[in-house]
């Protein structure tokens, strides 16, 4: 993985000192609230229901063991023991104190980490998919290129006020783990008709009030002019994206109006000044930050493993986690595990300071000290033995991480929602846990199949409903709490916004009603192989509606 080099670590650690002066001038109140807001987002400082929170970066959701230590260690000094990882593969703190957080700055910074731009109308932090440079399928490792993307954007002095946050995704499989249809920018690697890799570029997606998917303005891009085609877009973005409407000013409403190939023409014709600039990658550079991520030193092995089959056949909870939550590996004898934070009746995306603490030995023991943040706010271990998976799922059952569940209906993505968030106007976490709670059987969970079930507590769309199969959204309606239910949504290559089923669900109702949309699929799928999405692909909202609307 990247580490710091002497510039990086200087500028963190001046970063750090100068927030410790703003805050100590807004305790003293040298500095009003209006006054000290701007700085305090800059530093991924935000101010919610109860307290302050602070946004912690991960890019491209990649940490080493160190740093994992590390963030248990301030989960269990400064905030209440657990800290929550997030859609855009970063780690939230709900309870820091604001004098704390110089100090919890400082901490991070000791590990090579920050939560600058983590807020604030900028380039936030790149993401990617979690199992990059390890996949059985990909093209090539993206986190190559999101470093050279996190480089290029940091502190970009064009780039620091933009009319509003902008997110770049980039995924290096043909089979889209990263959500890029839903970014401003989103990057598939590619290879052309003689091989060489390049970038399919899509802009315009988002989420919100407004859900977009990202087109695509050019189908390949050398590798080599990455960062000229960003800039182009990104200076595109800059001077023609609205400033006097806060709900018009995401680059996906400026692609919609403007119209994709206008819009393709002004990038490519801003791109022509910029194209042979300094900002064209040598492949020397590209070799540089590739040794970054070199492959580790991996054992010979047997691409099957017999230990393994005879431990699945004689324990059916361990198997079931293996079909579950255990990915092929590019690496004979190697797989990818998925450590759960969703536990049945637990908050997704939850790790108290203990159990990262034991995910980092066991990247230590196990692996090559390295631990992955997906989108679906869980951990992987990237590079197990799969004569170890059996040894590493007794640990993570001992510590509460091993439900095998990944890719199914209690994977639930969600946000925060109204028990924390100032924005939300209903609970994510209480609906989550009740419907986890509800498909608490595994077995009927492995009948049941891959199906997605986000819940966002607000039109802001953080926890992505808008491209779930089974989206929820919380509404108020007179001070009372309700959830919409949108179906159809998809977050992979084949990209789709859900279908808005019709009038809400309040709390007592909305657990029922998935349930009721789960019964429907399990009745007119043409077999246990067809997935959720297919079956609604295949037959369309009307049973749906129709066996919601009759029940409820």
């Amino acid at each position: 993985m990247y580490r710091y080099d002497e510039f990086d670590q200087t500028f963190v650690t001046q970063r750090v000192e100068q927030f410790r002066e703003q805050v100590a001038r807004r305790i003293s109140g040298e500095l009003s609230e209006d006054e000290f807001k701007p700085l305090r987002l800059m530093n991924g400082l935000y101010l919610q229901l109860h307290a302050y929170m602070l946004r912690v970066a991960i890019p491209y959701g990649t940490l080493s063991s160190r740093q994992l230590r590390q963030l248990g260690y301030i989960a269990r000094k400064y905030d209440r023991g657990y800290g929550h990882f997030t859609t855009r593969q970063n780690i939230q703190f709900n309870w820091p104190t604001l004098g704390d957080t110089p100090d919890i700055l400082a901490d991070l910074a000791a590990v090579e980490m920050h939560a600058i731009q983590t807020s604030g109308n900028c380039i936030r932090n790149t993401t990617a998919d979690a199992t990059a440079g390890v996949a059985a399928d990909e093209i090539a490792d993206s986190r190559v290129y999101c470093e050279i993307i996190r480089q290029w954007s940091t502190l970009h002095p064009e780039f620091s006020f933009l009319p509003r946050k902008f997110k770049v995704a980039v995924t290096g499989a043909p089979g889209d783990r990263a959500v890029t249809a839903a970014h401003d920018i989103g990057l598939r690697m590619v290879r052309n008709d003689i091989g060489e890799i390049g970038f399919e570029v899509l802009v315009g997606g988002g989420q919100g009030r407004t859900p977009i998917l990202a087109v695509t303005i050019r189908e390949f891009l050398p590798a080599e002019h990455l960062l000229s085609y960003l800039e182009a877009v990104l200076r595109v973005y800059n001077q023609l994206g609205r400033r006097d409407n806060i709900y018009k000013a995401r680059i996906k409403i400026l692609v919609r109006e403007t119209g994709t190939e206008e819009f393709a023409r002004l990038v490519e014709e801003e791109w022509v000044h910029i194209r042979d600039s300094e900002l064209k990658l040598p492949e020397d550079e590209i070799a540089r930050i590739h040794a970054y991520f070199a492959p580790p030193a991996y054992e010979v092995l047997d691409a099957t493993c017999p230990e393994l089959d005879v431990q699945r056949a004689g324990n059916r909870a361990f198997d079931a986690w293996v079909r579950s939550n255990v990915e092929a590996h590019k690496q004979p004898g190697y797989a990818i595990a998925t450590v759960s934070l969703k536990p049945h009746g637990g908050i997704p995306g939850d790790a108290s300071a203990e159990q990262m603490e034991r995910v980092a030995d066991l990247a230590d023991r196990y692996g090559f000290g390295e631990v992955r943040v997906s989108y679906k706010q869980n951990l992987l271990l990237p590079d197990l033995r799969q004569r170890d998976l059996f040894a590493v799922w007794q640990e993570l059952t001992s510590a509460g991480l091993a439900t095998a569940n990944s890719h199914k209906l209690s994977d639930i993505i969600a946000c925060p929602g109204l028990d924390y968030c100032n924005l939300a106007n209903a609970r994510s976490i209480p609906i989550a846990q009740m419907i986890s709670t509800r498909f608490a059987d595994l077995e009927r969970e492995q009948e049941i199949g891959n199906v997605t079930v986000n819940i966002s507590g607000c039109i802001n769309a953080c926890a992505h409903h808008h491209v779930a199969n089974i989206g929820i959204l919380g509404v108020d309606k007179k001070g009372k709490e309700f959830y919409q239910v949108t179906l159809g949504g998809a977050a992979d290559q084949n990209a789709a916004i859900g279908d808005i089923v019709g009038p809400a669900f309040d709390e007592d109702q909305i657990v029922g009603a998935v349930e009721t949309v789960v019964d429907v699929y399990l009745e007119k799928r043409t077999g246990s192989d067809e997935p959720f999405i297919d079956t609604y692909r295949r037959i369309g909202i009307k049973p749906f509606k129709e066996k919601l609307y009759a029940t409820h």
